[in-house]
């Protein structure tokens, strides 16, 4: 049985604001790659082909990392970082 997925409002926002989109939180949450996380959560993280300049600057990959809790057959999202470089298509550990 899979979890049900919530995107706190504000989590959201903020992935937003960092180049992360809706459907990438979920895809990560489902087929990513678990990652180290503090404070009782979980993390998660997949890189993606960016291809493109974001702050003036050109990036190939982006890789994006959810951290969440999981709470009464929820996972529910606190924060999402975003970050911008080469990973050669795997995660920066």
């Amino acid at each position: 049985m899979e979890l049900q997925i919530q995107i706190d409002p504000h989590t959201l926002k903020r992935a937003e604001e960092r180049g992360a989109t809706e459907s990438e939180i979920k895809e990560i949450l489902r087929t990513g790659e678990n990652i180290p996380a503090k404070k009782n959560r979980l993390g998660r993280t997949k890189v993606y082909s960016f291809n493109r300049e974001r702050n003036g600057k050109f990036y190939e990959q982006k890789r994006v990392e959810v951290y969440y809790v999981e709470d009464a057959g929820k996972i529910i999202t606190v924060t999402v970082y975003v970050f911008y470089g080469k990973w050669e298509g795997k995660p920066c550990k």
